[in-house]
C-alpha cells in the first residue's frame, strides 16, 4: 500500500478500543439513530443503519436497523430457524430474509430494540458478529445434507472452523450486547487481542467459501477466496485455493471493476487454514486503507500481478506453494425439490423468491414453516440462492409436508420453472442506503415476463440463471450469471450477458440504462436467436459468449 492518508473509517477503527467506540452510551438515549462513526462499527457487530425511503414524512427520515446473523454452512435448527421468526414479528418488520449468503436478516428493528433483537439471536446460540464489516464475512458452504457422504460433511466442519478461526476476539460484542452491567468498562483496562486482525481489522470486508467441482452452488469464483475440495477415492486430499474474486464497482470510478478468482494453489486439508491466515494477513497488510473504492483484495492483486501476490503468501505462510490442481468448477445445483439423504430420510428444497419469507394474501410461507418446523422439528439449510432445505424427513411423512406447504399457497419446485429457481435479488428499495433503483420488489415481475417470453421461443424448460441488484456494487453477484441485471439509475438497469450458471465467468455489458418494464424485450431477440442458434446442449450464457456484444447487438 503507497504512503498517503488512509480513509476516515480507518481513524474510525483505530480510535475504537477494538470496536467499542461509544455505542453502548448510543444505545442509551432517545434519538432513533447513532452517531455516523457508531453505525460504522455496528457493522462489525452484525447491523446496518437504515432510512425507509417508503416512510420519509415531509422530508424527516424513518430509520431502523437491518440485524444480519452469521450463520456457518447455512445450517440451522428447527427451534434457531422458528426464533428468528419469532424476532422478526416481536422487533422486525414481520418478515425474515435468507441472504445469499446463507445468513439471515431482520429488516425494521427500531434502536430501542437493538439490544433485545441481538441478545436474542445469540441465546439460541447463533451470533450477528462480523455477519458485516471489515472483516471475513460468513463462510458459506455446499448446504447439501448427504448423510452418507463424509466429503459433504468434511467441508462444512471447515467452514465451522475457518468461521471459529477468523472470528474477531475483541470482547467489545458481548459487553455490549449480552451484559447487564451499567458499569462502564475502561478502555485502559482491557486486554486487545487480535492475533489475525490486529487494531484496525482489514481493509475492506473479506468473502470466502467451500464447494465441490460438480457443484459451485456458494460460487467460489466470486469469493475473496474460494476453496473447492478436491476428492481421489471417495476422499478430500486438499483445496484448490481461489483468490481475487469480488462483485461490487463503482461506475464514477472507472478503473474499478468485478472480477472472478485466480487460481493461487492447491493446500492440503492439513494446510488449508494457515494458508487461508496468511491470504487474509497479506490483504491485511497490503490492502488499500486510502480509498474504500480500491479496498478488496482484487485491486491489490490487479496491482501486484498473482506472481507477487502468490510470494508474498509463501512469505506469510513460511514455505513454497504448489500449482494448483488441474480440477475445476464443472457444474451447479439448486437443491431444491425431493432428495435421497443417504441414511434412508429425504430432504427438501424449497424456492424462497429473493430470500424473503412471509404471510401475504394466500401465499403463507411464514406460517406453513412455523407449521412444518414446530411438527416436525428437523434441521434446515439456507442456501446460497436464497432457499431452504428441510432435512432428515422420514419417507412417511412426505405426502403430509406436501400438502403443508400446498395449502398455504407454497409451490414445490417442480412447479416452478428452473429460471425462477436460480434467480436471486438483493434487497435494495426502500431500506438499503447503496439502492439507486428496485431490486427484490421488482424481480417477481421481471421473471414472470422473462418466463412468458421463454415460453414464446419454446425456451420454457432451459435453465437461465438471472441474478438482479439495485446497484452496482453486486450484493447477489449479478455479474457472472447468464443474464445480470445492475442498478444504474432510477427505474433503469445494465443488462450483463454470457455468465454461466456455475459462476466461473463474466457476462459482458450488453446494453446500458434498460428501462424495467423494456427488460425481457432487450433479451428476446438474444433468446430468438438462441432457440435457433444454439449448438447441442449449449447453455444461453455459453451462446452469449460464444457470439459476443457484437454480434448479439446485430439481433
Amino acid at each position: 500500500m503507497a504512503d498517503g492518508k488512509l480513509s476516515k473509517l480507518e481513524g474510525v477503527k483505530e480510535a475504537s478500543g477494538f470496536l467499542r467506540g461509544s455505542i453502548a452510551e448510543d444505545l442509551l438515549d432517545s434519538e432513533p439513530t447513532v452517531k455516523s462513526d457508531n453505525a460504522q462499527l455496528l457493522k462489525f457487530h452484525g447491523t446496518y443503519q437504515q432510512d425507509n425511503r417508503d416512510e420519509r414524512k415531509g422530508g424527516n427520515k424513518s430509520y431502523s436497523f437491518m440485524v444480519r446473523s452469521r450463520i456457518p454452512g447455512g445450517k440451522v435448527t428447527a427451534e434457531q430457524f422458528l426464533a428468528e421468526l419469532d424476532l422478526a414479528d416481536q422487533y422486525g418488520n414481520q418478515t425474515l430474509r435468507v441472504t445469499d449468503r446463507q445468513g439471515f436478516q431482520l429488516h425494521g428493528v427500531i434502536k430501542g430494540d437493538l439490544k433485545a433483537t441481538i441478545r436474542g439471536i445469540n441465546e439460541i446460540k447463533l451470533s450477528t458478529l462480523s455477519a458485516c464489516g471489515d472483516v471475513c464475512r460468513n463462510f458459506m458452504c455446499c448446504p447439501a445434507p448427504h448423510a452418507d457422504s463424509p466429503i459433504h460433511e468434511e467441508m462444512q466442519s471447515l467452514a465451522k472452523k475457518l468461521a471459529l478461526h477468523f472470528a474477531p476476539r475483541s470482547s467489545a460484542y458481548s459487553e455490549i450486547w449480552l451484559t447487564d452491567g451499567d458499569e462502564k468498562v475502561k478502555v485502559s483496562e482491557i486486554d486487545f487481542n487480535e492475533p489475525i486482525y490486529g487494531r484496525t481489522y482489514l481493509p475492506r470486508k473479506f468473502k470466502m467459501a467451500v464447494a465441490l467441482p460438480e457443484d459451485n452452488c456458494v460460487d467460489i469464483y466470486t469469493q475473496d477466496l474460494g476453496l473447492m475440495a478436491i476428492v481421489e477415492s471417495g476422499k478430500i486430499i486438499g483445496y484448490n485455493v481461489l483468490v481475487g474474486g469480488g462483485q461490487g464497482m463503482t461506475p464514477a470510478k472507472k478503473d474499478t471493476f468485478p472480477a472472478i478468482g485466480f487460481k493461487l494453489t492447491f493446500a492440503t486439508t492439513e494446510q488449508v487454514v494457515d494458508v487461508c491466515e496468511a491470504v487474509v494477513k497479506v490483504q491485511r497488510d497490503f490492502g488499500n486503507r486510502e480509498d474504500r473504492k480500491y479496498a478488496r483484495m482484487k485491486y491489490l492483486i490487479a496491482d501486484w500481478g498473482m506472481p507477487k501476490f502468490k510470494e508474498k503468501v509463501e512469505e506469510y505462510f513460511g514455505g513454497a506453494l504448489p500449482e494448483p490442481h488441474p480440477t475445476d468448477v464443472t457444474g451447479v445445483d439448486d437443491h431444491l425439490g425431493w432428495h435421497e439423504q443417504g441414511d434412508g430420510k429425504l430432504f427438501l428444497g424449497i424456492n424462497v423468491d429473493n430470500g424473503r419469507i412471509k404471510d401475504e394474501g394466500d401465499f403463507r410461507l411464514k406460517t406453513a414453516l412455523r407449521v412444518i418446523l414446530r411438527k416436525y422439528g428437523m434441521e434446515t439449510r439456507l442456501t446460497a440462492l436464497q432457499g431452504i432445505l428441510l432435512c432428515d424427513i422420514k419417507p412417511e411423512d412426505r405426502a403430509d409436508i406436501e400438502e403443508i406447504l400446498k395449502s398455504h399457497g407454497v409451490a414445490l419446485a417442480e412447479d416452478l420453472s428452473l429460471v425462477r429457481r436460480y434467480s436471486i435479488a438483493c434487497p435494495a428499495l426502500p431500506t438499503c442506503g447503496l439502492a439507486v433503483t428496485e431490486s427484490e420488489r421488482f424481480m417477481p415481475g421481471v421473471i414472470e415476463a422473462l418466463e412468458q417470453t421463454m415460453a414464446e421461443h419454446g425456451l420454457a424448460g432451459e435453465r437461465i440463471t438471472v441474478h438482479m441488484t439495485g446497484c452496482p456494487n453486486g450484493c447477489a453477484r449479478p455479474y457472472t450469471p447468464d443474464i445480470g441485471l445492475v442498478g444504474k439509475a432510477r427505474g433503469k438497469y445494465t443488462v450483463y450477458l454470457g455468465g454461466n450458471p456455475e459462476g466461473t465467468r463474466l457476462g459482458f455489458l450488453f446494453q446500458d440504462l434498460v428501462p424495467e418494464a423494456e427488460i425481457s424485450q432487450v433479451v428476446a431477440p438474444v433468446l430468438a436467436r438462441y432457440r435457433e442458434e444454439r449448438h447441442d446442449q449449449e447453455s444461453f450464457g455459453d451462446y452469449c459468449f460464444r457470439i459476443g456484444k457484437e454480434g448479439l447487438a446485430a439481433s
